[in-house]
């Protein structure tokens, strides 16, 4: 093979295909024309629905997807999980003008490797999906920083809540976890087999030891943190 051939191929095999799901077509069309500049990269198609999207990804198998987040049939989170749970190695960056700390945390949640605003220099953009090739995140590094940021107070939350649980003896668990629901002193004595002062002497042990002054703080605190009853 000579060494023409063999460069041919080898950026034949770096091309990365893209498959574009927004429901704009003139935005599309836009993209189209940008990557056209750029080499390494193909458009491979492009949808403007969840339904859609998910079905062309499933026909085309793109290498990497760019995501709206909002599409007429659903959210680009709903296409995004389903077109992850058929194609794993699929790299999805959310291309949008949703800039709320909820859309980023909860598109990384989904599964997607980058999020980047529609409002981005398309220099910049095809800098961020070269360095998604690479296996780098796609985001600006201000959003980077967000994203340290919240998984940094998530920890911290996830020790605060840990210490409020252990301050709890396995009855008294027992008892926040029914408050979660609502229920009353009669229906936790009924539920665990205590009786009715026994019940209320835990509820106030409870309260003191969680923090709060009542019942419905205690059982709004027990639902943050996950808790339900068992019955």
């Amino acid at each position: 093979m000579n060494d023409n051939l063999a460069s041919t191929e080898n950026s034949i095999a770096l091309i990365q295909k893209v498959l574009v799901i927004d429901d704009h077509v003139l935005f599309r069309d836009g993209l189209i024309s940008l990557f056209n500049s750029a080499p390494d990269f193909e458009i491979v198609g492009g949808a403007g629905s969840v339904h859609e999207g998910i079905a062309k990804a499933r026909r085309l198998s793109p290498d990497i997807v760019l995501m709206d987040f909002h599409l007429p049939d659903g959210t680009g989170l709903d296409a995004t999980k389903a077109i992850l749970a058929e194609l794993p190695d699929c790299k999805i960056i959310f291309l949008t003008v949703q800039d709320g700390d909820d859309s980023l945390f909860s598109a990384i949640r989904a599964g997607a490797k980058g999020y980047v605003l529609k409002n981005v220099a398309s220099t910049d953009l095809i800098t961020n999906l070269r360095s998604l090739v690479r296996g780098e995140i796609a985001m600006s590094r201000k959003m980077a920083t967000r994203i340290v940021e919240e998984f940094s107070r998530m920890d911290a939350q996830a020790v605060e809540n840990n210490d409020i649980l252990s301050k709890l003896s396995p009855r008294e668990l027992d008892i926040f976890c029914e408050l979660a629901s609502g229920a009353s002193n009669n229906d936790i004595a009924q539920r665990l087999y205590l009786s009715t002062n026994t019940v209320k002497h835990h509820v106030r042990n409870t309260l003191k030891k969680v923090g709060v002054e009542n019942r419905r703080e205690a059982g709004l605190l027990a639902r943050q943190l996950g808790l339900k009853s068992k019955y």
